[in-house]
């Protein structure tokens, strides 16, 4: 399968873990709300983090298994693809739950909203590429070369 299908479908975990969280930070940054629950968003980032690598891992070994030895890339864009979704996410908030009519203010929630997309994924990319680096270099190393 190609790198950008198997990164779309595998990106919806990672943005299913943080679904819920993602509304109430939303929330807080754009309607003024206030965030207190700290405790719970550091669980949720350490699932996220869980789910990055878990997904990393199984897209890169069923690679491998098909003697595909390019994983690089592939290990880094299906985290990533759910910042895919949070963009998505972001366009449904704006345009269901946010009341802005002006053109200045779309363009700077626009503009940031894609900043937190673009970190969004660079942050679970490298954790997915991090631990399927790690990963490989696990299983490579208990090969016995005879």
């Amino acid at each position: 399968m190609s790198t950008p299908l198997v990164s779309l479908v595998a990106g919806l975990l990672p943005f299913g873990a943080a679904y819920i969280e993602l509304a109430f930070i939303m929330g807080s940054l754009w309607q003024g709300r206030v965030y207190y629950v700290f405790g719970f968003l550091a669980l949720v980032f350490l699932i996220l983090a869980v789910t990055c690598a878990e997904i990393s891992i199984v897209t890169v070994y069923f690679q491998l298994t098909g003697e595909d030895y390019h994983w690089w890339w592939r290990a880094f864009a299906a985290p990533a693809a759910s910042a895919a979704y949070v963009w998505l996410y972001s366009v449904w908030y704006y345009s269901r739950v946010l009341s802005i009519h002006n053109f200045s203010a779309s363009v700077l929630y626009f503009g940031y909203m894609s900043i937190v997309c673009v970190y969004f994924a660079l942050t679970t990319g490298t954790l997915g590429f991090l631990a399927t680096f790690k990963f490989v270099k696990v299983i490579y190393s208990h090969v016995k070369i005879d």
